[in-house]
């Protein structure tokens, strides 16, 4: 671009496929089209881009879910306030499992099929076998203690009647490492984004035994994290880069540019990884290990059915997980802090120029969709769901204190 750009932005991301709608917007022209120049630096651990974006070496980043609002309820080391007016994707996860431990759920009734239910109950089998034996609890791998997959896994195993508090162990390794530790016999399973388990099952040491997708269906992942600050002192410059991240998101989810986003994020800068192993992430057709196949439906959503739109209801589901682990209180003022760190209200105001499809509300019942459905939207047409959860629970926002008080009650029960 030979004119200067109008804003200087600077974003970090961690090596992870979901950080592509960023990548895409720098690297294929959308923020310069914007008049924004995007500078992305690289980071190894989630760690690393919470302590960034807190001193201000970042003026946003891509982020897990949760973090924000753990950012803001003082969850953190260096307190930060952090906002979120972009979603950068629904699904994206793996549970990845050593072939030893594999093995052992397979003699209990496993199927290479990806069935949460039936991979969980024969997890708990295998796991109650070897405390009977009195073997070590099996020790499984989170990203970050306030992160999707840390509360993904907990409710797939508590919904399967096992402890994730006292008969797992859950460590935090960060995703670019996870392959090497269940290969050299640190952890016995994990769960990451791709393409970390891809990378598992393609060394031939680990086996997919379920995936986000059919966990919590079209559920929410990783999500552009603000600065609260930045943002309020550089309000063009904001809306001009999520119009930039709307464009990219709707470009990586054409699959005519497969190819060449694969090439890209295999690049060193990016992910350093063969460019095959970012293709199951893209067509969801997935390796599970040991020659089993499975392609998922809407295993990753970098742009359909309101992907990018930062919802309510996804950051208060995050908080009665956090109220459930232990993380946090229950009160008024937290509630209060989680259901204000999403704005859906930004994302609006940026877009709406554009034409594009605007859900009508800012929060919704999740769980509720067993099949594709069209919903309001102001603009073009939009379409949400399915959205289950594999338990067959619902989560309504409204009724939040009797979410939280069942949740409890299954926790004592298990």
């Amino acid at each position: 671009m030979s004119m200067a750009a109008e804003h200087q932005i600077n974003a970090g991301f961690i090596p992870l496929f979901d950080s592509a709608v960023l990548v895409a917007a720098r690297e294929i022209g959308f923020a310069a089209r914007e008049g924004v120049d995007l500078t992305l630096s690289r980071e190894t651990s989630w760690a690393n881009i919470r302590d960034r974006i807190a001193i201000g070496h970042f003026d946003l980043a891509h982020m897990l879910g949760p973090m924000p609002i753990a950012c803001n309820l003082g969850l953190t080391p260096l307190a930060s306030d952090t906002i979120v007016p972009f979603s950068l994707g629904l699904g994206g996860n793996c549970v990845t499992v050593s072939n030893v431990v594999w093995a052992g759920m397979a003699a209990h009734g496993a199927l290479p099929d990806l069935d949460p239910a039936r991979a969980g109950k024969a997890l708990g089998a295998l796991i109650r076998e070897r405390a009977n034996a009195g073997r070590d609890p099996l020790r499984f791998a989170v990203v970050h203690p306030h992160s999707g997959h840390n509360y993904e896994l907990r409710y797939w195993l508590a919904a399967c009647g096992i402890d994730p508090s006292r008969e797992i162990e859950i460590v935090i390794v960060p995703p670019p490492f996870m392959a090497d530790a269940l290969a050299a016999g640190r952890i016995d399973g994990y769960c990451a984004g791709e393409p970390w388990n891809s990378v598992s099952v393609a060394a031939g040491t680990g086996h997919i035994a379920t995936v986000k997708a059919a966990i919590w269906r079209t559920s929410p992942e990783k999500v552009v994290g603000v600065r609260k600050a930045w943002a309020e002192k550089h309000p063009e410059a904001l809306s001009a880069l999520l119009r930039a991240l709307h464009h990219a998101a709707r470009w990586c989810q054409d699959p005519a540019n497969r190819g060449e986003l694969a090439a890209l994020m295999a690049q060193p800068a990016f992910l350093g990884l063969h460019a095959a192993v970012q293709m199951p992430i893209l067509s969801g057709h997935l390796q599970l290990g040991g020659g089993a196949e499975r392609t998922v439906e809407d295993f990753f959503l970098p742009f359909d059915k309101a992907a990018n739109f930062p919802w309510k209801s996804h950051a208060l589901w995050f908080y009665t997980q956090m109220v459930r682990w232990g993380h946090v209180a229950h009160t008024p003022e937290n509630l209060a802090i989680a259901r204000d760190c999403y704005r859906p209200d930004l994302y609006r105001s940026a877009l709406k120029p554009l034409g594009v499809a605007l859900p009508g509300a800012n929060s919704k019942v999740e769980g509720a969709l067993a099949s594709a459905t069209p919903v309001g939207s102001a603009g073009a047409s939009l379409v949400l769901g399915p959205d289950g959860f594999f338990d067959g629970q619902i989560f309504d926002p409204d009724e939040i204190d009797a979410y939280i008080a069942g949740q409890k009650l299954a926790r004592a029960e298990a």
